[in-house]
């Protein structure tokens, strides 16, 4: 039986992505996504709680980002979880768990954007410049 790894976020950009361009011509961005989640505590007082989410966007989706995404824009998000590794500059291994998406919804009102990619898995044989 197959598995499933879904991931849907709705949440703000933290910042404009930016698109780089490999050396195969393959394009991606990645963008900072921000969920908060908000909770009273017993004396009535709000508590929130934001989550940062990397997310990895490819070609025409990273392109399409680019283009119409704003910090703080409102996004739908829906993609896979991946996990890797990488040695930061100083040669020590880090971790990180990123969204790979294959949609992206504008929710923003002034933004009616849809972009579907088809999934592809050769974005995970290239190594990400970041």
């Amino acid at each position: 039986m197959k598995g499933i790894n879904k991931v849907i976020l709705v949440g703000n950009a933290g910042r404009k992505p930016e698109l780089q361009t490999l050396a195969d011509g393959i394009t991606v961005t990645r963008l900072a996504l921000a969920t908060t989640e908000s909770y009273r505590l017993k004396d009535g007082t709000v508590q929130y709680n934001t989550e940062w989410h990397p997310v990895i966007a490819w070609r025409g989706l990273a392109n399409i980002a680019v283009q119409f995404v704003q910090k703080g824009s409102l996004l739908y998000v829906e993609g896979r979880l991946r996990h890797r590794t990488y040695e930061d500059k100083s040669g020590q291994r880090k971790y990180i768990t990123e969204i790979i998406a294959d949609q992206l919804i504008l929710l923003d009102k002034n933004a009616n954007k849809q972009v579907n990619e088809p999934a592809e898995d050769t974005e995970s044989e290239t190594p990400l410049p970041f």
